[in-house]
């Protein structure tokens, strides 16, 4: 395997890696990116920010692209596109890595969907992670879910300096018409037409095992300021949204 990024996340997967016995190379802003050199068919999970997708693809050599493995947060698939790697494997990380060289702490089922997606979840599980293969379809509306709850609770925690679990008890009907906003700019924008009940229902659930956390609005671009640009192409109403960042004086 091969990993690109010595963040929290790239850190701590090439040292589990290398625990269980499968080879891992790091590449880092600075060094290692002759591996990449090798033939295709390793994959090479990319696990940098957002902001640095773009220079990362471009020192790719192009016959690796397609080895390629997004995992990052957010609204990518823009990037992904206009630079010509959509078709590229991607993933959802469902665990935490709570310091930089920290180990991981298991979490919930990763998916992953694309030609890499059985090695990568045959590397997730014998790293002691869950991990499944998706069809576009369903991993589409886990990335769906996923970029509404980090823009949703992270603007009602930012808003309220509040956590989640009190977000959710507190302030129910408020996230349920934030949710709901979000949802159609969703199924306009990504295609992807989750029922708002089974979506408030899977939102609650995973805020109320972590209740403590709190959330902020960051990385705009990929998160809040992609449901704003959006709406505004597709003429959705997104009042609650930005009613509520009248309140947020930083992000």
């Amino acid at each position: 395997m091969v990993v690109i990024g010595a963040g929290r996340v790239g850190l701590a997967l090439h040292a589990r890696s290398n625990e269980v016995g499968i080879a891992c190379d790091l590449v880092t802003r600075d060094s290692g990116w002759e591996v990449l050199e090798s033939a295709p068919g390793v994959p090479i999970l990319v696990a940098t920010r957002n902001n640095d997708l773009a220079g990362v693809i471009e020192k790719v050599p192009s016959y690796r692209r397609e080895d390629l493995v997004f995992v990052q947060n957010g609204m990518i698939r823009p990037l992904l596109r206009q630079m010509r790697v959509a078709t590229a494997t991607r993933g959802l990380l469902f665990f935490a890595v709570t310091s930089r060289g920290g180990p991981i702490q298991k979490g919930e089922t990763s998916p992953f969907t694309g030609a890499h997606a059985r090695a990568m979840v045959g590397w997730f599980v014998t790293m002691g992670q869950s991990a499944e293969i998706a069809d576009w379809a369903h991993f589409s509306s886990l990335e769906a879910e996923k970029l509404i709850w980090n823009s949703a609770f992270g603007l009602l925690c930012q808003a309220f300096d509040a956590p989640v679990g009190e977000i959710c008890t507190e302030r129910r009907g408020m996230l349920r018409a934030l949710v709901g906003e979000m949802r159609d700019v969703v199924r306009a924008g990504m295609n992807v037409d989750v029922p708002l009940d089974h979506l408030m229902e899977r939102l609650v659930s995973y805020s109320m095992t972590i209740p403590d956390y709190k959330g902020a609005v960051k990385e705009w671009e990929w998160r809040n300021g992609w449901f704003v640009e959006t709406a505004a192409r597709y003429n959705k109403p997104l009042a609650l949204h930005e009613q509520l960042m009248t309140n947020i004086t930083s992000y």
